[in-house]
């Protein structure tokens, strides 16, 4: 059997923000776990439109397509254009999820949820000629599951290939987070066995990984036993975490230890009615500084995620967002535009209210303002977003942030982290056009490397720029 599977491109890769390498990053982990579940004998072509041109000059028997909100109107029309050639279409993923009706009129068969359980399903009855127009998933299991198909990938194109899903899920229910519409109707997280996530990292290559959970540290039990299992693997990695899993115990000290040199935190506000609104209670009345200087103090760099649009917000929001960050050393920071996903509580209460002012998914990229805002005026948000990444990424801030640190080796490693992703985009465009951004990989690694207290910063700029 002929079988292409595609990860259409994202509708905001493609506009003037868009930046190449933040869309070369990770490779579709999803639809390479469901190619395991496909026969050895089968043909697949695995297609990530966001690193290489779409072939559509093919005649496949079976297409499975990923789609997310904002290349929805893009998945579409290849879905129609396969199913006019005879193809049998599967669409699947979290805009599938939120939106079934819509999605099945461009599907053969449609995917709600998880597929590692349903998949195999349609298999079986794909086989007997019999499947169903619509699989939903229940039971919620990584146990026994096949081995992912990396040999689909193509690693030259990815900054970082290795990278790796060990959990489903997370156990918070933020309004604003798609997570609860795409895991409905059954666990909402859930783990991998120990042995085997440690088994799946045991096969990746080099050093550096990326863990792409929701919530690393989410089941305090599994993470613990996951990096006692990792100490002495010689790894290097980065995740993501709450502030609240920072701030409790010491499993972000067993997490250091195991190699964790980089986490994504969802610091999101700074407003207690805007945590409100949003159900993250996890932030209520935790020290956001606490648990910046607890990860600076392992040596771990941060990404700090935060929210603009929120209720509570005025128009100082973005400078005391933005000083915040350049004061307490964050080295990088993501902003978005609040964005009420269909399928979460957020949109529904938001509609119920008359807020929504478009249904074009294309603009529910986080850039964009789609709702009827409060205290801020849709262009004073859009106008402070911009800002915000324009002044938190300028050299002078970089270096001001930079300098903030205590230690030299950490202020140094700050700068080369935070200039070398904002400020060489060109240096980025030429790797991803000569398909050799993975050789950047070793430098990345470097950077990541716990810092040795002994060592110059003329020493590790050496060891850097030798890689």
């Amino acid at each position: 059997m002929r079988v292409k599977m595609i990860l259409p491109a994202l509708t905001e890769a493609e506009s003037p923000f868009w930046r190449p390498i933040k869309y070369s990053l990770f490779p579709p982990l999803g639809l390479a776990t469901l190619a395991a579940y496909l026969n050895p004998d089968d043909e697949i072509d695995l297609q990530d439109q966001h690193v290489e041109e779409l072939n559509l000059n093919d005649n496949p028997d079976l297409v499975i397509i990923q789609i997310y909100i904002t290349n929805a109107y893009r998945a579409y029309k290849i879905a129609d254009h396969y199913r006019q050639q005879g193809a049998y279409v599967l669409l699947g993923g979290v805009h599938v999820t939120s939106l079934p009706d819509e999605a099945s009129q461009h599907a053969d068969s449609i995917f709600l949820g998880p597929g590692e359980e349903t998949f195999p399903q349609f298999l079986k009855d794909f086989k007997n000629k019999h499947p169903k127009k619509v699989y939903i998933s229940a039971i919620r299991t990584l146990h026994q599951i096949p081995l992912i198909r990396r040999d689909l990938i193509k690693r030259s194109r990815y900054l970082v290939p290795n990278s790796i899903v060990v959990t489903r899920g997370c156990p918070h229910h933020c309004n604003f987070c798609y997570k609860d519409a795409f895991f409905k109707g059954g666990k909402a997280f859930y783990t991998q066995v120990v042995d085997d996530a440690l088994a799946e990292i045991d096969r990746l290559p080099g050093r550096h990984l990326y863990f792409l959970d929701d919530h690393l540290l989410g089941n305090e039990k599994f993470a613990s036993e996951l990096f006692e299992g990792m100490k002495g693997m010689n790894r290097v990695f980065q995740g993501a975490a709450t502030v609240n899993s920072i701030l409790q115990g010491d499993l972000i000290e067993k997490a250091a230890e195991a190699g964790l040199r980089s986490l994504f935190v969802g610091f999101e506000t700074f407003s207690p009615a805007n945590l409100k609104q949003s159900n993250k209670s996890q932030n209520l009345e935790k020290d956001y500084i606490k648990a910046v200087n607890r990860l600076h103090s392992l040596g771990i760099m941060i990404n700090g995620s935060f929210v603009f649009g929120l209720d509570d917000d005025d128009n100082d929001v973005f400078k005391r967002t933005v000083d915040w960050g350049v004061k307490n050393s964050i080295t990088t920071s993501t902003y978005h535009v609040l964005t009420p996903y269909p399928g979460t509580k957020l949109f529904k209460d938001m509609e119920s209210q008359g807020r929504i002012l478009t249904h074009n998914w294309d603009l529910y990229d986080t850039r964009n303002v789609v709702y009827q805002t409060t205290k801020l005026t849709a262009d004073e948000l859009k106008n402070g977003y911009n800002w915000a990444y324009k002044e938190f990424y300028s050299w002078t801030n970089i270096i001001k942030s930079s300098i903030n640190h205590e230690s030299h080796m950490h202020k140094l490693k700050h700068f080369i982290y935070t200039g070398g992703w904002k400020k060489f985009e060109p240096v980025w465009n030429f790797l991803i056009k000569t398909k050799s951004l993975n050789n950047m990989l070793p430098i990345l690694e470097s950077i990541l490397t716990k810092v040795n207290p002994r060592e110059t910063r003329f020493q590790m700029t050496k060891t850097i720029l030798a890689k």
